[in-house]
């Protein structure tokens, strides 16, 4: 994949992310912003912030979450990005992300 067609996906796959992240923000009271193509995700209670942003020099979708960082490849055969070493999409990680960090189950 080139780096226009990598970016083209990155932005489709964050905004999805984004529209999903703000009705599940009004819900368990935490809010995400997409701006200058990197979505951040901030919690009040408890204190914490989420970062989701392309690198295209690699071609990655990296999330750093929970003090842990995670670097996601394009799957073809899915159609998203995924984390090699669970399979989860970038929706199902972010999901069990903010679960952690918020200590009950949030549905993306």
């Amino acid at each position: 994949m080139d780096e226009q067609e990598f970016r083209r996906r990155a932005d489709e796959e964050l905004q999805q992310l984004y529209r999903v992240l703000g009705d599940a923000g009004e819900e368990h009271d935490f809010e995400a912003d997409f701006n200058a193509g990197a979505l951040s995700i901030q919690f009040e209670e408890p204190e914490g912030r989420f970062v989701v942003s392309p690198n295209a020099p690699v071609r990655q979708i990296w999330v750093s979450a929970n003090v842990k960082s995670y670097k996601l490849d394009w799957e073809d055969a899915r159609g998203e990005f995924v984390l090699g070493s669970t399979g989860q999409s970038l929706r199902q990680l972010m999901g069990e992300a903010i679960e952690t960090h918020l200590g009950h189950p949030v549905k993306l």
